[in-house]
């Protein structure tokens, strides 16, 4: 039987007993962690088992607890009952929250309270923070000992150094997105104290980027073409290759020409169209060598095709060769690890039959409809209203033909993939007469799962990560169906965002890289043409300011709960303005009856008395902009200072 929810490839031979869960931990040394260069180290086999513990620490970010979040931007909020999640403590301000003790529960993936052990199979047990440290070290001790490989090829050389400066870029860029500048750790550090200097972001971003660079010129773009990888053909997907450092590298380089690294946090967005040319320059040309590679056919990559018998139950054409909704979940494919032909940077997934219960939890209603933890995550209504309308504008565009009386009518066909709507079908089975007044979801203002606890506050559902059908008639999440879901952390998707907004950056929608015949209006054209909705409209391309809203609206509705908007908001200096900082609900009432739903499409429907309605505002200052360090690590040495505010 072929069970792809795991992905380690090589033994390791060893353990190297790290539980490193700060800076300071990074130094510890004791008699554990002594590798044993002449067995680690002596062949590829065993270098590689060595390096396969780095892909074991990945963290799932949506399976890292019973229920977790990870999405802290303007785009979810969650039910009353899940005040001490993540989501709900970036709400109040508490950004102390993401460290491990600062929240009532365990759901973060950047921390845990408990020890985190590389080695595990557990999903719970791995997290961004504490095991950071760890592969950053392991690294470290693999790059400085690549001489003792005894008898290897240069293939095999070139590919223990590629990931291994991959992945120490890696974890610094991640840790870097929340907390800023740290000190780069490229060296294998004794005991003696930890004294490298914090750098600024992009002082830190451009050590990573020499990292990420040097992976791409070792990496092959697949490694069913080496010799070394047809010794685990058809596994090598996860394995890191050229086409994700060429990713990684262009992320890094776009982050560090974004308005808060160029200019600092500050309140007022005046500096949010504000970029370094330069660092975007460079993002530009590695997306561009990135992109030249996947539409001339060179890799394994594509654009996920989004063709549906029937949109709203995600049921694919039966002539499509790849979907949409296999990036997210998959369903009957022998827990085949989702991704499809568009995923490019992701790490295992660890067990199987556990994230359907995951996805039952987290985001339909309760009161006997979706079982389990009374624990919903929800679209806000202003940030479903980024979905614009088919034509390709913006709601709020005179010309996009928006009409409040039938809202849910000719909208961006992603909107009726992802949002589960007022009158949408959520229940397909049959049920009985005392659950027919749930089947069609009554999300208008008073329906019977609008509610702060075990409904809807908004007015509105998520379906895009896992199917509505994950409920107690459908039973999507049975055993039987082999449903699996995990969130990239890269895709191709977001690789034509990327370089839309860093060519759009330095010379609008007309703006290229040298390297890449694609305009930045190409670009975002690309992801439109792939759901069948217009291009972006010739008088929102003429000026560069216009346009690069609409890139943002796009990076905004393409990568829609994804775990993505906060990072963004942050980055273009939004998090703290308006319409940025506030959360809101869709008010609404019905005027067509119960019944005209069972024989109708619910795009049709009309509604009376539509309006928006504030749940709540976040009073964020500067300080927001970044998370606080650990205060044990702030400590450790003059230098290593605290993020200002905290």
């Amino acid at each position: 039987m072929k069970q792809r929810y795991k992905t380690l490839f090589y033994s390791s031979l060893f353990t190297l007993a790290l539980g490193v869960t700060s800076c300071e931990d990074y130094l510890d040394k004791d008699p554990d962690t002594t590798v044993d260069a002449a067995a680690a180290f002596q062949n590829f086999n065993n270098f590689q088992g060595f390096v396969e513990e780095i892909y074991n620490c990945i963290p799932d970010k949506t399976n890292c607890y019973w229920t977790t979040s990870f999405n802290w931007g303007d785009d979810e909020i969650m039910n009353t009952n899940a005040d001490w999640h993540m989501t709900h403590q970036v709400d109040l301000g508490n950004f102390w929250a993401w460290q491990a003790g600062g929240m009532g529960e365990d759901g973060c993936w950047l921390d845990a309270k408990r020890d985190c052990d590389p080695t595990s199979n557990d999903r719970m047990n791995h997290r961004l923070w504490p095991h950071a440290w760890y592969c950053i070290r392991k690294c470290n001790l693999g790059l400085a000992n690549l001489d003792q490989m005894v008898g290897a090829t240069q293939e095999e050389r070139d590919l223990i150094a590629g990931q291994l400066y991959f992945f120490r870029a890696w974890w610094h860029f991640e840790l870097m997105e929340y907390l800023g500048g740290l000190p780069y750790i490229d060296q294998v550090l004794e005991s003696e104290g930890l004294t490298l200097p914090r750098l600024s972001f992009q002082e830190a971003a451009d050590k990573a980027a020499a990292d990420f660079r040097q992976a791409a010129n070792l990496l092959p773009i697949d490694w069913e073409s080496t010799t070394a990888g047809s010794h685990t053909a058809g596994q090598n997907d996860l394995r890191i290759n050229k086409i994700m450092a060429l990713g990684y590298l262009g992320k890094t380089y776009l982050w560090a020409g974004s308005p808060l690294m160029e200019h600092g946090a500050q309140t007022g967005g005046a500096m949010t169209y504000s970029y370094n040319t330069d660092y975007c320059q460079k993002a530009a040309e590695a997306f561009g060598e990135l992109l030249n590679l996947v539409e001339s056919g060179q890799t394994q990559y594509a654009l996920a095709q989004f063709e549906y018998d029937d949109i709203y139950n995600h049921e694919r054409s039966a002539t499509a060769t790849s979907c949409f909704s296999d990036i997210f979940y998959t369903t009957g494919q022998n827990w085949e690890l989702p991704g499809s032909v568009e995923a490019i940077f992701r790490g295992p997934a660890f067990g199987i039959n556990i994230s359907p219960y995951q996805a039952a939890k987290t985001y339909g209603p309760k009161g006997g409809i979706v079982p389990d933890d009374n624990i919903i995550h929800m679209p806000t209504a202003n940030y479903v209203n980024l979905y614009g309308m088919a034509n390709g504008y913006p709601l709020d565009d005179p010309r996009s033909g928006f009409d409040p009386t039938h809202p849910f009518r000719d909208r961006d066909p992603r909107f009726y993939h992802d949002i589960v709507f007022d009158g949408f079908e959520y229940i397909n089975a049959s049920v009985g007469a005392d659950m027919a007044q749930y089947k069609y979801s009554q999300l208008y203002t008073d329906g019977n799962v609008r509610n702060d606890n075990t409904g809807s506050r908004t007015g509105y559902f998520i379906q895009k990560l896992s199917p509505h059908t994950v409920n107690t008639y459908d039973k999507m999440m049975d055993y039987n169906h082999s449903l699996q879901m995990y969130v990239p952390y890269m895709r191709l998707g977001d690789i034509y965002l990327m370089y839309a907004e860093a060519c759009a950056a330095i010379n609008g929608a007309t703006g290229k890289a040298g390297n890449c015949s694609l305009t930045a209006e190409d670009a975002i054209n690309r992801l439109r043409d792939r759901v069948h909705m217009d291009h972006v409209p010739a008088d929102l391309t003429s000026n560069k300011e216009t346009f690069m809203d609409e890139v943002r609206r796009e990076r905004a509705v393409e990568l829609s709960f994804e775990g993505f908007r906060f990072c963004d908001l942050q980055r273009w200096l939004l998090l703290t303005e308006y319409p940025y900082n506030v959360k809101t609900s869709q008010e609404f009432e019905r005027v067509e009856s119960d019944e005209w739903y069972t024989e109708n499409d619910p795009r049709d429907a009309e509604v009376r008395k539509w309006r928006e309605e504030v749940i709540l505002t976040r009073n964020f200052t500067s300080k927001h902009y970044w998370f606080p360090l650990k205060n044990d690590d702030t400590y450790l040495y003059e230098g290593l200072n605290q993020n200002p505010g905290w």
